[in-house]
């Protein structure tokens, strides 16, 4: 299928965008501030030994360890650094204590980003990739890609390294993108990577740990190295200078091949002028419109990744059944594009639409499988449950998309909710009842936020009133825009003492911009008669407190 790629670059932001028939198929981003690590190889100290955990805290020299768990530390092609016999791996269970400990220096590659607050996984078991091959260091063995299938071809290319003379101590996986290349092509691609590896080696002889030693491509050459098609593909770029880059590094890296590549000259911008702006827009959305009616619907938690499938408008021509399997149908291979586009990994649950004929699920499980083996990430997909439920893990090795273009919301601290006035209005009145119970003050001032202290004077007149006639004391609201929706401060007059109230999540102080509270825009809150009204009186979204008496 013929494709184009376009490349972009605005400020410190490289974007790369993947259309097939002019729909967006693939989305990349990546900026020069953020720290990319998968794939970079360090010589690294280990820090600590966590036996309970079976596994090793790695200094990188980052600033935040890395994390090694025993199975990914049991071979290295650097062999004096693992501390047991590889032979007795297979004969008993191997502890981290028997492989690694503290002070010792090892080489170590990236394979999954730090994500939040979990530095990053790591790995002894080192591979280097290629365009047709992923060189496999201390691994003496040759493999084939599942995804070549044809037998005649998987026959033909270990034919073509019967012949290759590959030197001992290292090992070949043949990529996707090796079929139907000859063995020149595969010949370039060895050389290449043996001096990769060679200047490795050397790296770690010359530097002292903790230091990087080899740092992977940028987010242009891999793509160029890992999804370009030759004979197929189209880029477009909208920089003179990412052009020539481009050029330059195809000659080198695919000699003797002229790729079709164009360099976007019109005034309005290259995203803009392919609408590719607004598909990016929708891929930040919770819910995704299907083109019969229907929708899905994606929430993304901290521990997985639930998608709910909708009929929405769609009501079919047919029967309920068929009505529901078409939407399902159609909604298999959005999910699959909505996953390659927010880059989201992990466990994901899929909540397909009830349907009653086992054929359907069958149908549906195998179009989602299909429509999977489209992705460059490693998936497993389980058949559909009796409840309509498709459970599913992809392979995750960075932080997804949304990720790296949102930060969580500085005012709902990334929850997505606030305690409504109502709520906030009843808490307050509970802490005023009981400071009252406690102390019997004479006098109590209550602070909170505009849009709470409006609530109070118009729907708990009465309740403030009667804890008034109650305790034979007075109670004064003032209005604070500066205070969050779900702060609250008590004040005791009469002991010239306060307290505020901050929900947990406002107590400790959180690494985020500054942002400016908002006041909430409401009307001037002048009580009705009997409750006079002030000479001095504001609007709530005054930047200083409203005070509003009662008597």
């Amino acid at each position: 299928m013929k494709r184009t790629i376009l490349i972009s670059q605005e400020a410190n932001e490289k974007r790369i965008a993947i259309l097939e028939d002019e729909r967006l198929e693939e989305f990349y981003i990546e900026r020069t501030e953020s720290i990319r690590q998968f794939g970079n190889i360090y010589k690294a100290r280990v820090k600590s030994v966590v036996k309970g955990m079976d596994a090793a805290f790695v200094d990188l020299g980052t600033g935040k360890d890395g994390f090694l768990y025993v199975g990914d530390s049991l071979s290295s092609p650097f062999s004096d650094e693992i501390g047991i016999d590889p032979g007795d791996i297979k004969r008993k269970h191997v502890s981290i204590e028997d492989v690694l400990h503290s002070g010792q220096e090892i080489i170590v590659q990236v394979v999954k980003e730090a994500i939040r607050t979990k530095g990053p996984r790591l790995t002894t078991h080192i591979s280097l990739p290629a365009r047709y091959l992923v060189l496999m260091p201390g691994h003496e063995r040759f493999g084939i890609s599942r995804k070549i299938a044809d037998r005649n071809e998987r026959d033909r290319i270990k034919e073509i390294f019967a012949d290759i003379e590959i030197p001992d101590g290292v090992g070949f996986i043949v990529r996707t993108a090796g079929e139907g290349k000859t063995k020149k092509e595969f010949l370039r691609d060895i050389r290449y990577l043996l001096n990769q590896w060679r200047n490795i080696e050397s790296m770690q002889k010359r530097t002292r740990a903790p230091s990087l030693i080899h740092i992977e491509p940028d987010l242009i050459e891999r793509m160029i190295r890992d999804s370009f098609n030759e004979g197929q593909d189209k880029i477009i770029v909208d920089r003179k200078e990412l052009f020539k880059h481009i050029q330059q590094f195809m000659k080198s890296y695919i000699p003797g091949y002229e790729p079709e590549l164009e360099l976007y000259r019109d005034n309005d911008p290259l995203f803009e002028h392919h609408k590719v702006d607004e598909e990016i827009a929708n891929t930040f959305q919770r819910t995704v419109a299907l083109k019969s009616g229907g929708s899905i619907v994606i929430e993304q938690t901290e521990s997985l990744v639930a998608i709910d499938v909708n009929t929405g408008k769609f009501t079919g021509s047919n029967n309920l059944e068929h009505t529901v399997f078409q939407t399902n149908m159609e909604a298999c291979k959005e999910i699959s594009r909505q996953l390659r586009l927010r880059d989201v990994g992990g466990i994901v649950i899929i909540d397909f639409i009830d349907m009653e004929n086992p054929h359907n699920r069958r149908e549906i499980y195998r179009a989602m499988r299909g429509e999977l083996g489209r992705d460059r990430a490693r998936t497993n997909i389980l058949p559909i449950s009796d409840i309509g439920l498709i459970e599913m893990t992809r392979q995750r090795v960075r932080p997804s998309v949304a990720s790296s273009v949102f930060n969580s919301c500085p005012y709902c601290r990334g929850k997505g909710t606030v305690k409504s006035i109502t709520t906030m209005g009843i808490e307050i009145l509970r802490e005023i009842r009981r400071r009252l119970t406690a102390n019997g003050h004479k006098e109590i001032q209550a602070l909170a936020h505009p849009a709470v202290i409006e609530h109070l004077l118009k729907r708990e007149r009465q309740s403030i009133r009667n804890l008034e006639r109650q305790f034979r004391s007075r109670i004064r609201l003032t209005g604070d825009p500066a205070l969050h929706i779900e702060e609250h401060q008590i004040n005791v007059e009469e002991r010239k003492r306060g307290f505020l109230f901050r929900p947990p999540f406002l107590r400790k102080p959180v690494k985020t911009a500054q942002v400016q509270t908002p006041p909430v825009q409401t009307q001037q809150i002048l009580p009705p008669s009997p409750a006079p009204s002030t000479p001095n009186s504001a609007h709530t979204h005054s930047s200083e407190p409203v005070t509003r008496p009662l008597h």
